[in-house]
């Protein structure tokens, strides 16, 4: 049977052609043909006929067709196989030395709605669209071929597959087994449970944003008034200082999960870290991971809702050289999103309240229903109301793990920033 044929509006937006993979419904014209049971390959062509891309249809969402090829090769096995396989190649071409990271970005790796995270021996899947439900199987077998893993664990327990028509799934692809891993990163070991974490168990999106935090972690001890003579250093009673992290930054990580930035922080020489976080077994795998790297003396836990406790903390006049700021998102979708920039308004305002003067704001944003541009819009508002001056040290992104395509923005979620803070008189 021929394949049928999605046939575009003459006067719609010709996203296609710039590089996004989704065709909405209100773009598609008609339809020619009729879909078999259990089939959903279509062919996507232009008013005139003109082919563009084979996608899969789902006629229970919005996006009626995510493209899987802009070829038209057979859409089988075979090709599921090249994909992932080519994606695990560029992730090894690009960071030789990583074990773990993200080996599938849905749409950005032309695997729509797709997830692949690999945990040293053990793969997590994440299943999002129709498309990649119906061909779970290939996706099984061609991990296995690559990886020869000791085990796959799906984490499809998202509400976003309700608009896919979908129920949320959790648990083994097959034998089970240990799901706590431990993941090498930056020279640190990080315990991550991929059954009981957040997402797929990690953010290995924040690696390369975590690394950058070194600079900002030592030369904090000239501004507490420490003197160094003959590389001795003293207090201003001349009391020589004992402790080898003298120089270290004083940082509060909130929101801490695991305690991935806690952890490299303290690997940058930070004299003490307070992680907060509002789960209780977070600030235990935290904790662990501490103990696992031998930080734990250079430790502190809190287990609290992180607004309250910065608004507890600004009312008690407590402050710290660095703060980071890594929320999860606030704005689900675009309705959420207003409410989402008063959250992230709120946490900055606090945040950079407890910052020293000259110290470090870290702060991030993973919605990305906020643009770049609204993001700092609403963390310079947030320092107007502070009466802070807010000099930025760097703006990035999600690591190279984690693709961007130019013509779709929706792969361009994760916002990262690094601000100096000024007190305004």
């Amino acid at each position: 049977m021929e394949t049928v044929k999605v046939i575009l509006k003459q006067n719609r937006r010709k996203r296609l052609e710039q590089g996004h993979p989704w065709v909405f419904r209100s773009e598609i014209d008609r339809m020619e043909g009729e879909l078999e049971p259990g089939k959903d390959l279509v062919n996507v062509v232009n008013h005139a006929g003109h082919f563009l891309a084979q996608g899969f249809y789902n006629a229970k969402s919005q996006i009626a067709v995510r493209i899987i090829t802009y070829s038209q090769d057979p859409v089988d096995e075979k090709m599921f196989l090249e994909k992932i396989d080519q994606a695990w190649e560029r992730r090894k071409w690009l960071r030789p030395q990583v074990t773990s990271c993200r080996v599938v970005h849905g749409e950005a790796d032309f695997l729509p709605g797709l997830i692949i995270d690999k945990y040293e021996d053990v793969l997590v899947i994440q299943i999002l669209s129709k498309g990649m439900e119906e061909r779970r199987d290939w996706i099984i077998n061609s991990i296995n071929q690559i990886f020869k893993p000791r085990g796959i664990y799906e984490r499809s327990d998202v509400p976003v597959r309700q608009l896919e028509g979908l129920e949320e799934r959790e648990g083994f692809t097959a034998n089970n087994f240990d799901t706590v891993v431990i993941v090498k990163e930056n020279h640190l070991e990080i315990m991550v449970d991929v059954a009981a974490g957040q997402k797929t168990g990690y953010f290995f999106d924040q690696r390369e944003n975590r690394a950058a935090l070194k600079p900002f972690m030592t030369g904090w001890g000239k501004r507490r008034g420490i003197i160094v003579k003959d590389g001795i250093p003293t207090d201003k009673r001349g009391q020589v200082i004992k402790n080898p992290f003298w120089d270290g930054a004083e940082v509060l990580d909130c929101f801490s999960h695991t305690g991935s930035f806690m952890l490299h922080a303290c690997l940058y020489g930070a004299k003490k870290v307070t992680s907060l976080d509002i789960s209780e077994s977070a600030i235990e795998m935290a904790r662990n991971n501490a103990l696992r790297n031998g930080f734990l003396h250079r430790t502190e836990f809190v287990q609290a809702n992180a607004f309250d406790y910065l608004r507890e903390q600004v009312k008690g006049q407590k402050s710290w050289d660095v703060v980071i700021l890594d929320p999860p998102a606030f704005a689900k979708n675009r309705q959420a999103i207003e409410g989402a920039l008063r959250g992230y308004k709120e946490i900055n305002l606090q945040g950079m309240k407890l910052v020293r003067t000259g110290g470090i704001l870290v702060t991030a944003s993973c919605s990305y229903h906020l643009s770049a541009e609204k993001f700092l819009d609403t963390i310079q508002s947030a320092a107007v109301d502070a009466r802070k001056i807010l000099r930025l040290i760097e703006f990035r992104r999600a690591g190279v793990d984690h693709p961007v395509l130019l013509g779709s923005s929706e792969t361009d979620y994760l916002k990262f920033a690094i601000f100096e803070v000024f007190d305004r008189a």
